[in-house]
């Protein structure tokens, strides 16, 4: 397993996250979650196991990061984004931190 370093930026993202005041919506939470696992590579995606076929929310989870991982996003940009998408959610849903 390769260490991928995390910018304090994105560590703060991390926590604020989980401090909004209203839970993000589906959309929103799956573009978090794929922005957190290509900026993390734990695992890289092409290490990632597929989901079950009854798995419907794994499914949804590794479709959207695959999106990300097909674009060619590198593990900076991927935590330069979520970073931004986080400071978003805070101005749209409020935070307690």
């Amino acid at each position: 397993m390769t260490f991928t370093p995390k910018t304090p930026a994105f560590e703060k993202a991390i926590k604020d996250s989980r401090n909004l005041k209203a839970k993000p919506d589906n959309d929103e939470l799956l573009e978090l979650y794929s922005l957190f696992k290509q900026g993390t590579q734990d695992p890289p995606f092409a290490d990632a196991p597929k989901p079950g076929m009854f798995d419907l929310t794994g499914k949804a989870k590794y479709n959207k990061w695959k999106e990300v991982a097909d674009t060619g996003m590198t593990y900076q940009q991927a935590q330069e984004k979520y970073v931004k998408a986080v400071n978003s959610l805070k101005e749209k849903y409020g935070f307690e931190g």
